[in-house]
């Protein structure tokens, strides 16, 4: 039988049956190997398996795994050296942002973005608590968006509290796997229980499952919110170190880089400070934002320190 990952709770895995549309509560059974990959969890909300029943009713083993076409991937917090997958099988990400209390960084939204980028997952963002900006604040979101539009990421202003542009966002969820994500204190559970009235039902038929009295990480989790649309929510994010990138490989993840990748006089340019390099040249022209410049020289620094 086969079936979607919808919880993962470190030790209890909760799968919805392709046939059935049932929860299982699953174990692992056995070790599964990640291709080579350090992650904390062999296992993420997202992922297609193969189940047994097993034990009680709508209880089961994960015997199998089907190859991810993609996912979203983090260095673990918990293990050194180690990485966690966010989410897989993913069709879309909205990175929830915020240019007020607190103010993401452009750092974390180029982080989120390169790794979007690396598993080909079409990336979108939302400027959330539009009911907290006044005018200056307003003028600085519309750059800021103006930034990340050119660039090829829509973005989209509104305000969870309000509603005001929820419909749009709305819009885009149909008959698609939808990660939501964002820093800690962005708004993304307000935003997620407004796009999704009736979450709470489904918040509880899942808890209903998961192990009472045990202390869980918490772990992504997916909601059907109708039929073939899904949503994965996320926990807050502190940090978003890339993962599974090699130095010369990180500006290919910038598409303003990637457009001018041929025109740079070596082949192995690192666009740092080599003569002839159309990257600098363009950065110095204006042609590409010296924030997003700025995020590709820190990741590089963090690939050299990993070394």
């Amino acid at each position: 039988m086969t079936g979607t990952v919808v919880k993962s709770t470190g030790s209890w895995y909760l799968v919805r049956g392709h046939a059935d549309g049932q929860l299982y509560k699953c174990r692992l059974r056995g070790k599964f190997k990640n291709k080579g990959l350090k992650v904390s969890n062999p296992i993420a909300v997202g992922d297609e398996v193969t189940i047994e029943p097993e034990g009680g009713e709508n209880q089961g083993v994960i015997t199998d795994i089907k190859l991810r076409r993609n996912y979203i991937i983090r260095k673990s917090t918990h293990k050194a050296h180690h990485s966690h997958i966010v989410a897989s099988n993913l069709d879309q990400a909205f990175l929830v942002v915020t240019l007020v209390s607190p103010r993401t960084s452009f750092g974390f939204i180029d982080r989120f973005l390169v790794t979007a980028e690396a598993y080909d997952i079409p990336a979108t963002l939302l400027f959330n608590k539009l009911d907290l900006y006044d005018e200056d604040a307003l003028g600085y979101m519309k750059q800021v968006m103006q930034l990340y539009s050119q660039v090829g990421y829509p973005c989209y202003p509104l305000s969870a509290h309000t509603g005001e542009g929820l419909e749009q966002v709305q819009e885009l969820l149909a008959d698609k796997v939808s990660l939501f994500t964002g820093h800690s204190g962005v708004g993304k559970s307000t935003l997620v229980n407004a796009l999704v009235p009736d979450l709470d039902i489904k918040t509880s038929e899942i808890s209903a499952f998961s192990d009472k009295g045990v202390h869980t990480t918490t772990f992504a989790e997916m909601f059907e919110v109708e039929p073939g649309t899904y949503l994965i929510d996320t926990p807050g994010i502190k940090e978003l170190g890339v993962v599974e990138m090699k130095r010369e490989e990180i500006a290919h993840y910038f598409p303003e880089m990637r457009a001018r990748l041929n025109k740079c006089k070596y082949n192995n340019c690192v666009h740092v400070n080599e003569p002839g390099c159309a990257v600098q040249e363009a950065v110095k022209k204006g042609k590409i934002a010296l924030p997003r410049y700025e995020s590709y020289l820190s990741l590089l620094q963090d690939e050299d320190s990993h070394r």
